[in-house]
């Protein structure tokens, strides 16, 4: 039986909406009384599993899923080795360097050297700053990062911004994009080369479907 990731949180409602259009319904996940994290489809087809987008690539990546749709920030960050099929268009977002709106920093290579930065998104931010030849000191943190350059234990942050009103009711100013980031379906590499379960005709569909609602 096909198994699909599924995000929790903000991806989850126009995934859920884009595998109903190829006829998979996991749309129970979006009932509020609902606390199943595994749940059949509809039509007993595929079986879907309610995940934190950050772990969405990992049960792709050890095949506990053959499908998976998680934003292309989550695969940038963790570079698992998944099969990376197809930018679904939704999801919209960026990830961005900000500093607080009064800071005397206009650019990345305004900051000093041993500035620290704080971000969910460790990885990206060193790979960033190395690119750039700054050595700055990274600050893991898993949640508000905004309050970094607010309490003053980091210059910056990098943080993934949508609207921006997080960052302009804080006090805070992007001052650099490091890349946009919109919702991906991926694949287990194995089950998408061996055509596991017809994976490449609902792949096809998907992508199909994807590109249609952009036009």
């Amino acid at each position: 039986m096909l198994t699909v990731a599924l995000p929790k949180g903000e991806l989850l409602k126009n995934s859920i909406r884009l595998l109903q259009s190829v006829g998979l319904d996991f749309s129970a996940f979006l009932d509020s009384g609902n606390r199943q994290l595994q749940i059949l489809d509809a039509s007993g087809q595929a079986k879907g599993l309610l995940v934190r987008a950050q772990d969405v690539p990992v049960y792709v990546e050890y095949g506990q899923a053959q499908l998976g749709i998680v934003g292309y920030d989550v695969l940038r960050e963790k570079q698992p080795q998944v099969a990376h099929l197809v930018d679904l268009q939704f999801g919209y977002c960026r990830m961005s360097v900000a500093v607080k709106a009064s800071s005397p920093y206009k650019s990345p290579l305004d900051l000093t050297a041993h500035s620290r930065v704080a971000s969910k998104y460790v990885n990206c931010a060193r790979d960033y700053f190395q690119s750039l030849d700054i050595p700055v000191e990274i600050v893991p943190l898993s949640g508000s990062v905004e309050l970094g350059p607010i309490t003053g234990m980091s210059e910056a942050i990098v943080d993934l911004v949508s609207t921006g009103r997080t960052l302009r009711d804080n006090g805070l100013v992007e001052i650099e994009t490091l890349y946009h980031s919109t919702a991906r379906l991926i694949a287990h590499p194995l089950s998408y080369r061996m055509n596991t379960g017809n994976l490449c005709e609902l792949i096809v569909k998907l992508r199909d479907t994807a590109l249609v609602a952009v036009n």
